[in-house]
């Protein structure tokens, strides 16, 4: 079938291929000739409707296949399609934003004001759904519900986060049973076991004691495996171990089960001597004001054994700042044990020169070095503790320790002054008998007595700041490394090129909350193939 329309476009002549051909060769065919009505249209009219259609049906293909590719047409007819997108051509927001800004704007409303005292809160997103459900609540009504509701829970957090802080208080200030068993089969060993009673050191040793061209480290411990791995890390760690002489002091208790482990664990070919505190007729109520003060001070008693919450105002307060004020009532600072540093010169006569150590260190490096570095007729050669970015221990200034509202304090401190560290430090003896530091010491320690504990909280070194100024000569910070007790976060790489780590801090490496990752290098140096640290079940 063919179709002719006329030039005028005003008929169509409709006939069939076979009478096409015949009329072609001039054959009769069946043809049809329709005549149109006489209305006329221009080719410029058929030309532009037939560009507008070319325009616009690619751009509406277009868009139904993006509305069709995005999930939003649902429906297949193009009236569905049309209310999806005629309030985007007529530039119309869709409802869901509208509601949203006017949430919002009824939440900045809410955060202004106070939730009401009476109001019943769910005790769960769950519960708040079943409610909404059943009553009608208003957008405000429901802003005020979520916003009591984060309130509580951000209650709830700081209390935890409180009661975790005091928790660990409590842990890190305990004795853990393994630790407290190891002392108590030593001690028994004490009274059974000969062995555990000879001679340290030995006769024909004893005068080594005093020998300046030894290498002395003092210890001063009532911890027997700490002390315990402080001798054994020197020793291993020494290029010359027979020159080292370790004088270890502790207290009454603990003497009979510290002289045990290093009678009955010789660390030759280094030298031990275990002395208690009760042996050094010096160390008298008379020359000593520090146990006067605290066995009888009402103050010290109730700070370090009191309610702990006691007028404190945790609301006004950070964890960080409560962790801290914890850590500084750590009963530690108030044993004889921790200020015994400060009467080194009376305690060893004959000495020149000794290194002072916590026991809470770990020795990786032969520390022969530090016996040749000169002091500068200084002191004290301590690491510097305001040098670094760690807020918690390398960024510490005076201001960090002292009350500086306090006049006495304002008066004669400097609160941007550089702090030091304590746990690893050179004492020059010989210089240290022409000063007057022990009675700096002494004199500093009444004062915050007198005045009720308000020049700063107790602690051997807020008073040894102020004793050794002027008497500090800085070392290299690879000589020592803090902050092992503080957080998890110290680069292992950092803690294996120091010479001398330190767990200071509450994560004792002998506790269950030290951390795992820092432990090892601890660990490393206690015997576990000792009778007593197995049968005790030590860190298993």
């Amino acid at each position: 079938m063919l179709l002719r329309f006329s030039p005028s476009m005003r008929s169509i002549t409709i006939s069939s291929s076979s009478s096409s051909g015949h009329l072609n060769n001039g054959g009769f065919g069946e043809s049809m000739k329709i005549n149109l009505a006489s209305r006329h249209i221009s080719y410029r009219t058929l030309f532009h409707t037939i560009l507008i259609l070319a325009f616009l049906l690619p751009f509406v293909f277009i868009l139904t296949a993006l509305v069709t590719l995005e999930g939003v047409n649902k429906c297949s007819s193009f009236d569905c399609l049309g209310r999806r997108l005629g309030p985007r051509f007529l530039g119309r927001t869709d409802d869901s934003g509208r509601l949203m800004k006017d949430f919002v704007k009824i939440l900045n409303q809410v955060n202004t004001e106070e939730v009401p005292q009476g109001l019943k809160l769910p005790e769960s997103f769950s519960q708040l759904v079943s409610e909404m459900r059943s009553n009608k609540y208003s957008a405000k009504q429901f802003s005020l519900i979520v916003k009591g509701m984060m309130e509580r829970s951000e209650r709830d957090i700081r209390e935890s986060r409180f009661g975790e802080l005091l928790n660990k208080h409590f842990a890190s200030s305990a004795v853990p049973k393994g630790i407290h068993c190891l002392s108590l089969r030593l001690t028994d060993a004490y009274s059974s076991n000969a062995h555990a009673r000879r001679q340290l050191p030995s006769p024909e040793l004893l005068p080594l004691l005093f020998d300046n061209s030894y290498q002395h480290f003092v210890l001063a411990s009532d911890n027997i495996l700490a002390a315990s791995v402080v001798v054994a890390s020197a020793v291993q760690s020494s290029l010359m171990p027979e020159k080292i002489v370790f004088h270890v002091i502790t207290d009454k208790k603990t003497y009979a089960g510290m002289h045990s482990w290093f009678a009955l664990n010789p660390m030759s070919p280094a030298i031990v001597e275990v002395k208690g505190v009760h042996q050094f007729d010096w160390l008298t109520r008379e020359n000593v004001p520090v146990l006067e003060a605290v066995e009888n001070h009402y103050g010290i008693r109730d700070y370090y054994h009191g309610n702990y919450n006691a007028g404190a105002n945790l609301s006004n307060t950070t964890p960080k700042k409560f962790a801290s004020k914890l850590q500084a009532r750590s009963p530690k600072y108030i044993s004889l044990l921790n200020h015994l540093r400060i009467y080194l010169p009376e305690l060893f006569p004959n000495l020149d020169k000794v290194v002072f150590l916590d026991d809470d260190i770990v020795i990786q490096r032969d520390l022969s070095p530090l016996w040749k570095i000169d002091l500068n007729g200084k002191v004290n050669g301590a690491v510097e503790t305001c040098r670094g970015e760690d807020q918690w221990v390398m960024s510490k200034t005076l201001r960090n320790y002292f009350n500086f509202s306090h006049p006495l304090i304002a008066k004669n401190l400097n609160p941007d002054e550089c702090a030091w560290a304590y746990g690893m430090n050179i004492f020059d003896l010989r210089a240290w008998k022409r000063t007057k530091i022990t009675e700096t010491y002494h004199e500093w320690l009444k004062e915050n007595l007198k005045s009720n504990l308000t020049l700063w909280k107790l602690g051997t070194l807020p008073p040894a700041l102020i004793a050794f100024k002027g008497q500090v000569h800085p070392i290299d910070p690879s000589w020592h490394l803090l902050g092992l007790g503080y957080q998890n976060k110290t680069k292992i790489e950092d803690v294996t090129k120091a010479a001398v780590i330190h767990y200071n801090g509450q994560s004792k490496p002998w506790l269950e909350l030290g951390f795992e990752h820092l432990r090892p290098f601890w660990t490393k140096y206690v015997n576990y193939s000792n009778d007593f640290i197995r049968n005790c079940h030590i860190l298993e």
